[in-house]
């Protein structure tokens, strides 16, 4: 039987409408969730990305603010900048569009960002919190993985062997800190793409989550029957068949898999939709607890 297609668009939209209430809510106190983004440079892809999260603020009631600087900014004018965001009690939440250029370090400047306003969840001391199990905000990619886990019936997974194809900062690490907490109680391992054997993990697990960036990297005699695949792989490949002559896949090999998944994610419409809409969760929780304290 074919695996359950977790819908990303329709969860997304689902939150998205939840936060309509929960902005209304603040704005009926007197507060209106304010987002900061800041861009440097001209690049067309972080350009695009910035256009995305400016939209969505709009449709769920943040007030967003894009700070647009120029590619050779000083590293000293941006830490102003982020200053100058942590000081403007109308901003809930601060984030720096990725990649910044080679002449800023990238640990100053994400660190320069106030914790309680760190809402992309970069900070040591969010990082380190989440760890602990401790009150933090967290990166949107894995919260939202959890999420789709949660709202498609996947809220008990204590005991499930989970392998994560990936070991950075943006999935890898913070996932596992999610899924690895007491209450949620996965056993969970990180991989490297360039694990040896690295069937000899994925083989066993009953969630496989990966983000290598390399179309069917995980293929199907990889996973067990009834796997739940989990993909934020984004890779082109040639299709005659589209205007553009591409198409948009994971990391896995989406039709093989879910021949024998219990549930999968499909690229586009899987795990990507979540992201934007997580960072909007995350800014309506700052703007929250400054009413809470």
């Amino acid at each position: 039987m074919p695996a359950t297609i977790l819908d990303g668009r329709k969860i997304s939209t689902e939150i998205r409408e939840e936060l309509k209430e929960r902005t209304k809510k603040l704005k009926e106190k007197g507060i209106t969730p304010g987002l900061a983004g800041i861009l440097v440079g001209e690049d067309p892809g972080s350009a695009s990305y910035i256009g995305l999260k400016e939209k969505a603020s709009a449709e769920v009631g943040i007030s967003s603010t894009m700070v647009r600087l120029p590619q050779d900014i000083q590293e000293a004018d941006l830490l102003k900048e982020i200053e100058r965001l942590n000081s403007d009690a109308t901003v809930h939440g601060i984030f720096i569009q990725l990649p910044l250029p080679e002449h800023i370090d990238e640990n100053k400047a994400l660190t320069a960002i106030l914790p309680h306003k760190d809402v992309d969840g970069f900070h040591p001391m969010n990082v380190g919190k989440a760890w602990m199990g401790q009150q933090a905000f967290l990166p949107a990619t894995p919260i939202g993985i959890h999420e789709m886990l949660l709202r498609s019936g996947y809220s008990d997974i204590k005991g499930k062997n989970v392998v994560i194809v990936n070991v950075d900062n943006l999935v890898g690490k913070p996932l596992a800190s999610i899924l690895a907490q007491e209450e949620v109680g996965a056993n969970v391992t990180l991989c490297h793409p360039t694990t040896p054997d690295l069937y000899a993990f994925t083989r066993w697990a009953d969630i496989v989550v990966v983000s290598v960036n390399k179309a069917k990297f995980i293929t199907a005699d990889m996973v067990r029957d009834g796997v739940i695949a989990i993909d934020f792989g984004a890779n082109y490949i040639e299709d005659p068949t589209t205007k553009t002559g591409q198409r948009l896949v994971g990391d896995l090999d989406f039709d093989a898999i879910k021949e024998k998944a219990e549930a999968i994610t499909p690229v586009p419409g899987g795990v990507g939709p979540m992201t934007v809409t997580m960072l909007l969760v995350n800014t309506v929780t700052a703007a929250e607890r400054q009413v809470t304290g």
